[in-house]
């Protein structure tokens, strides 16, 4: 096991652009995990010394709320280049032991295999790097077969007596004459340009499951524990409607062991680009439909306790795990495009009032999660409900209905799908917030759909519920700091219209 690892996390990540306005590049997520994570997942029993400086505060933050290993972070003096910091990390390290030394930005490869003992340098095969090293030599040119990757190992600090405390780190090691073995890094990656990060494909705030796409079919398995759970209570819902109903609104469903579904042929709702007014009003009438047949399937008593966990307790719980982590959290009041709003923080007995206003007379069978994520449309223009959520609170399959109103108006006007694939440009500067989120393009459809859904709910309550559902998403997309900060202002935003 690789027990200490020097991370050099420094430097402001320019090549990265929008990327690193609002953090530091070891942030930038890469496949739905910030690049330094990618490390700790790699190495979870290691203890690490990060170098940090640009938004050092962010990361020290961040660092607290999510880390889960051991580490220490270093405040790198204020020099230049790849040299800055290393000098103060390798105080904390003990005189005898061997260590990694190696830059946030590269992404081992899951079958890299890092030798306990000797001294190596990592050799790029498949990605390019300015320097090069071959035959036992550094030379300054580019490669991508010879490049000198951002790892190297060494026995002991002492190889490091008199690093200079700036400069680049690969031009002193070429004036120290040190002689290392090569380690090749197939499948390796560096994301230290936009350019590589815009490759990769759009990736949603919280992957669970992993999906198996067969010619007619998909085989759903869950990747994570929290997914095992999410697919138990999946399961549990489409036996359900397939006991209880005739429904035609799902995919049929092949087997629960494993659990493999019809492959819709047609499209998630946010990708219907191409259709016209008069489609999208269909298909959003559909949509509603759907949602009214469904919650007629059975109806139970409320339970008081699941409406407080799932629109009170659960959204406070979370937005005081990131308190300390998002910008201007300590203010009374921030100002987000424009607009003066309220902390949560400091109105928190307000909107437990708010919510208590509004009275859940009995629970409703629920999809729970039916945002246009969750909704594909086939061939004919049928809506198809999919992913669906299976509680509420404390309670299964049942809950407030109006739940699934403001779950489908945070995709209408909210559009959170395009947020959910971050889709947004967020600027936290000279205290005020601007942030703008890719339209779904059916926001205009506000007046239809609260024209269509069933007269008795309240405006103002699925408008409360819409801000709500925002602040609660904060810490359910904790692998993107610009997400995190994203949804609380944004909650923020919507709940100032109804506080």
């Amino acid at each position: 096991m690789t027990e200490y690892i020097i991370v050099q996390a420094g430097g402001k990540g320019t090549r990265l652009e929008y990327l690193t306005r609002n953090k530091p590049k070891c942030l930038v997520p890469i496949n739905n995990l910030p690049m330094l994570f990618h490390l700790f997942k790699k190495f979870p029993n290691s203890k690490f010394i990060i170098i940090g400086d640009y938004h050092f505060d962010v990361l020290d933050e961040y660092l607290k709320a999510f880390a889960g290993v051991q580490y220490l972070l270093v405040r790198s003096t204020g020099k230049q280049g790849t040299l800055s910091g290393i000098k103060d990390a390798l105080e904390f390290l003990p005189k005898a032991k061997p260590f990694l030394l190696v830059w946030s930005d590269l992404i081992l490869a899951e079958d890299l295999n890092i030798p306990n003992k000797g001294r190596y340098i990592g050799i790029s095969k498949d990605f390019r790097c300015r320097w090069s090293y071959k035959d036992g030599i550094f030379e300054e040119e580019p490669s991508f077969e010879h490049g000198v990757a951002g790892l190297f190992q060494f026995e002991n600090k002492e190889l490091l007596k008199g690093v200079p405390e700036e400069g680049e780190f690969v031009r002193w090691l070429q004036s120290r004459n040190l002689e290392f073995d090569e380690l090749p890094m197939y499948k390796s990656k560096e994301y230290g340009l936009l350019s590589e990060y815009e490759k990769l494909e759009p990736q949603k705030c919280r992957p669970f499951n992993q999906l198996i796409v067969k010619d007619k079919t998909i085989i759903k398995k869950a990747i994570t524990k929290q997914g095992n759970e999410i697919a138990d209570k999946e399961l549990a819902w489409y036996r359900y409607v397939q006991e209880k109903s005739d429904f035609n609104h799902i995919p049929t469903i092949h087997s629960y062991e494993p659990f493999e579904m019809e492959k819709v042929i047609g499209q998630n709702i946010y990708e219907c680009k191409e259709y016209d007014e008069q489609q999208k009003k269909t298909i959003l009438a559909d949509i509603i439909q759907g949602l009214k047949e469904l919650h007629n399937i059975e109806k139970s008593e409320t339970d008081y306790f699941s409406v407080k966990e799932a629109y009170f307790t659960k959204t406070i719980d979370r937005l005081s795990k990131v308190r300390d982590l998002i910008p201007y959290a300590n203010q009374e009041t921030i100002t987000i495009n424009n607009r003066k709003c309220r902390n949560i923080f400091f109105y928190k007995n307000q909107l437990e009032e708010k919510v208590q206003e509004f009275q859940v007379l009995q629970f409703e069978f629920l999809h729970g999660d039916c945002t246009f994520s969750n909704i594909m449309v086939n061939d004919s223009l049928k809506p198809i409900f999919i992913d669906p959520r299976g509680y509420f609170g404390y309670t299964q399959l049942f809950g407030d209905p109006d739940y699934d109103w403001a779950k489908l108006y945070y995709s209408v006007v909210g559009n959170y799908d395009q947020f959910n694939l971050k889709r947004f440009n967020l600027n936290i500067l000279d205290g005020q917030v601007n942030i703008e989120v890719e339209s779904n393009g059916w926001e205009h459809l506000e007046t239809d759909f609260f024209d269509l859904i069933p007269n008795t709910v309240s405006k103002e309550k699925i408008k409360l519920l819409h801000a709500i559902i925002w602040l609660s998403l904060t810490t359910y997309a904790w692998e993107d700091f610009d997400s995190i900060c994203g949804a609380f202002y944004l909650g923020l935003y919507y709940l100032e219209e109804v506080l």
